[in-house]
């Protein structure tokens, strides 16, 4: 018997033995063949996640953020201890002692797969068993996966610690609302750093990791809590809160950003502009669209935010002047339907129209909700109540174009306008001496529209860039991207070329009729005036912007030589060499004339323009910085108090400084009695020239002060006239002078720097003769020629054109202006006004 026993006894131990034997080689051989061919854990050590890549203003405030994922990798020793246990609860209590996976957990969950006949089918993946699943593996249930995981796992316990596992796991995983990692979440739920969080708002955060959209704060916000409270009492019972916290924290009320409890966090973000969408346009081709987009970048920018408010100001402001000037309604194309109408709301939040504009005040999308009585009921987003009303001498201005494509008369009410449902925008109209509120106005993006750019003349940091009238109404940035004619701002490249050459201010060129044979046939340009005045000096020439004088100069100056300016000067990469070119009828951007402007300013040393002053990698190191001049004395603890450290430049020289003075002290004279005078006027030294092209299809307008310069143009975005009124002076002209005004009182300004190596001469401006060192008067300018080299006054340059037999020898505009002034010779000249209205074939006018 006892050998029976003993024998049965034997038996079994042996079948049991040799079926843990079976059971472990089937295991081992499972996980064998499973684990060849698997992807290498050890990428993990140095794994960098996608992070979002931020844009700071130079005084260090968040301005944009770009990023494909919404992530801000924070490190572990970073990361809050309650965070930690707060996911550590909801996900993986035993994470810090189980070695890559929970045997005990796997078995709990099999168990209740089979007890509930597979309703009840719940994960047992530890948190590292999660981040092999997220960074290596795909997400689909499958025991094949569920195998890799452990195994890979297990290898990761070998190769990181516990924080760096936890590390990635808190950075990588998804949260909902488009938020990768507890910091980004943090942000996007509370609007709140890690540091901030309460308890009970760490576990709002831990019980999101299963499936966000099913705990959604506010369409599924009895689940959420349900869930949060039960993280609560895990990390109670793991010991990680108190009990009269963990009872506090329970009794706390489910609050979020996407419940109204929160301002968001893009509350404290302008909107987005032109300004930070060209950086990240500049960036993404320098270190490539993925690199930007992910690669967690600090990106300094070179914006003042005042400056750009005003520049938006300035530019918006001119627009919509010559828009109403205009009259014609347009509205903005979208309309509710009757369905939507009741709750038209929702349905106007939904509606793609610019909500990021402010001209005297901002402006608010509305619906018509009734027309009546000669007036119009709307609905304003954000704006409480229904009855707000447009009044019919709001409407005055406007005549809506017809289907058949003709005005009707000018409209007396809004009816004349408007339809019950159109969505449009309007603004409010306030009293000037309380700002109180008066009525509602009518408003529309108008239909042309132009950039601006103002930046510091020796270092290229662009302060403001404005692109457009709404960059939610229209992205494309005509300060960098729009291609136009210059027009007559091109000139001052002509005449640098020729004062480089020998010519100076007060050289003589004949102003006189030319014909010209072209394949396309004969060109004869002319004045805008329709006038000839005969030898006229250089400095006249570009005050008055005579086209005529300025081919004669190019031809005899060479347009190659001319073209070599303009490329050197970065207005054109490789510009035609055709005579109609000198009056800038080659296109080129609003960038690359700022640009070029700026070296006139600086005294003819390169500046290369720049929106961005440093980039710094996720890391914190810099990878790019613009300013690379050497500073001589930072390091020198010694420095006298209110002395600067010295700073040696390094740039190229690309015009004779005294050449850069001439053309200067010329373009000053476009702003005190030339084609600008009647609209730029400032408290400091300014100069500048305008530009308006043929038939007024492009106006322009670039001057620059000693520190700043900066740039207009205005046209349609497909180019048409502008009408017969439209000049760069009269519309670009009040951009620059309201934006410099502004920015004068911040920056400051003061006169040209004169150069060395020269002397000034008094000269007659009409004339160009010489005059004694007492002379005064209008006709009198005081030029700055060239040390060892002596004037020749007097001799007369044609370009090779003959000239009309019977010309005078100055013969200004007609006696509808004119008058009359007594040169240093004694005789009388007729003196006109500045240069108008007129055509040329191509190029630029005035």
């Amino acid at each position: 018997m006892i050998r029976f026993i003993l024998s049965t006894l034997g038996g079994l131990f042996t079948f049991v033995t040799l079926g843990i034997f079976a059971v472990a080689l089937s295991i081992g051989a499972v996980f064998y063949i499973y684990g060849r061919d698997l992807p290498s854990h050890e990428s993990l050590a140095q794994y960098t996640p996608p992070t979002i890549s931020r844009i700071y203003s130079a005084e260090g405030r968040i301005i944009d953020e770009f990023a494909k994922e919404r992530r801000l990798f924070t490190p572990a020793s970073e990361i809050p201890d309650l965070v930690k246990q707060a996911f550590i609860s909801a996900e993986d209590k035993n994470f810090y002692t189980h070695k890559g996976y929970d045997a005990r957990g796997i078995a709990a969950a099999a168990y209740d797969a089979v007890a509930s006949r597979g309703k009840d089918v719940r994960g047992a993946s530890t948190i590292t068993q999660q981040v092999m699943k997220n960074f290596l593996l795909g997400g689909e249930r499958a025991a094949e996966r569920k195998i890799k995981e452990i195994i890979l796992a297990t290898r990761l316990e070998e190769t990181l610690s516990k924080e760096r596992i936890l590390e990635l796991y808190l950075n990588e995983i998804f949260l909902g609302q488009n938020s990768y990692g507890v910091t980004a979440a943090a942000s996007t739920y509370f609007n709140k750093p890690l540091r901030e969080l309460a308890p009970h708002e760490a576990a709002f955060l831990a019980s999101l990791p299963k499936a966000p959209s099913d705990y959604h704060p506010v369409r599924r916000a009895d689940r959420l809590l349900s869930r949060r409270n039960f993280v609560l009492r895990e990390m109670f019972e793991n010991g990680y809160l108190t009990e009269a916290v963990y009872q506090a924290e329970v009794a706390m009320p489910l609050r979020s950003v996407q419940a109204g409890d929160f301002e968001t966090f893009r509350s404290a973000l302008p909107p987005r502009d032109y300004f930070t969408d060209e950086i990240r346009r500049q960036l993404s081709v320098d270190f490539g669209e993925e690199e930007f987009f992910s690669g967690g970048m600090t990106v300094r920018a070179t914006i003042d935010p005042d400056m750009q408010v005003e520049a938006a100001r300035a530019l918006r402001r001119a627009l919509e002047t010559y828009d109403r000037e205009g009259g014609i309604w347009r509205g903005t194309g979208r309309k509710l339907t009757p369905d939507q109408m009741g709750d038209w709301r929702a349905a106007l939040a939904l509606a793609e129209v610019p909500r990021d504009i402010d001209l005297n005040a901002e402006w608010f999308p509305a619906v018509v909700l009734e027309l009546s009585g000669g007036r119009a009921r709307l609905g304003i987003e954000d704006q409480p109540g229904e009855d707000h009303v447009i009044e019919a001498n709001d409407v005055t201005w406007a005549r809506k174009r017809l289907e058949n494509g003709t005005l009707a008369r000018r409209a007396q009410a809004p009816a004349d306008l408007l339809e019950v449902g159109d969505i449009v925008l309007v603004r409010a109209i306030t009293a000037d001496g309380d700002g109180s509120f008066l009525r509602w106005s009518l408003r529309q993006v108008p239909e042309v529209q132009g950039g601006f750019m103002a930046m510091d003349v020796n270092t290229g940091r662009v302060i403001a860039m404005q692109g457009g009238f709404s960059y939610q109404d229209s992205v494309f940035n005509r300060a960098t991207q729009a291609r136009r004619q210059p027009g007559s701002s091109f000139k001052p490249f002509v005449y640098a070329a020729a004062l480089d050459s020998g010519y100076s201010p007060a050289t003589i060129v004949v102003d006189a009729p030319i014909e010209i044979n072209t394949p396309q046939g004969l060109w004869r340009p002319r004045n805008s005036s329709n006038q000839y005045y005969g030898p006229t000096p250089l400095r006249t020439g570009i005050e008055q912007s005579r086209n005529l004088m300025t081919i004669r100069l190019a031809q005899e100056v060479g347009m190659d030589i001319v073209a070599e300016y303009a490329e050197k000067f970065g207005v054109y990469d490789n510009m035609g060499r055709f005579l109609a070119n000198s009056l800038g009828s080659e296109e080129t951007t609003l960038f690359q004339m700022v640009a070029a402007y700026a070296m006139f300013a600086n005294g003819g040393e390169r500046v290369q323009p720049t929106l961005v002053d440093r980039v710094q990698d996720r890391f914190g190191r810099t990878i790019y910085r613009h300013d690379q001049r050497n500073c001589v004395d930072c390091l020198v603890p010694g420095i006298p108090q209110g002395q600067a450290p010295r700073i040696e430049t390094n740039r190229e020289r690309v015009m004779n400084a005294i050449t850069a003075y001439q053309l200067t002290s010329m373009m000053t004279g476009v702003v005190e009695r030339g084609t600008a005078a009647r609209t730029v006027g400032l408290d400091v030294p300014v100069a500048g020239k305008t530009g308006t092209t043929n038939d007024s299809k492009d106006v322009w307008f670039v001057g620059f002060t000693s520190n700043i310069v900066a740039g207009c143009y205005i046209g349609y975005d497909q180019p048409r006239p502008l009408g017969r009124g439209a000049s760069g002076g009269g519309m670009c002209g009040p951009v620059f002078q309201e934006f410099m005004k502004k920015a004068t009182e911040k920056y400051g300004g003061g006169p040209f720097a004169v150069p060395p190596g020269g002397r000034f001469i008094k000269i007659d401006r009409f004339t160009g003769s010489p005059l004694p060192d007492d002379a005064s008067g209008d006709y009198v300018v005081a030029e700055y020629f060239r040390d060892g080299e002596e004037p020749v006054f007097g001799l007369m340059f044609d370009g090779g054109f003959a000239m009309g037999s019977n010309l005078p020898l100055v013969q200004e505009a007609q006696e509808r202006a004119g008058r009359q002034v007594t040169t240093s010779t004694g005789q009388t000249a007729t003196v006109g006004p500045k240069a108008d209205f007129g055509t040329v074939s191509s190029g630029g006018l005035y």
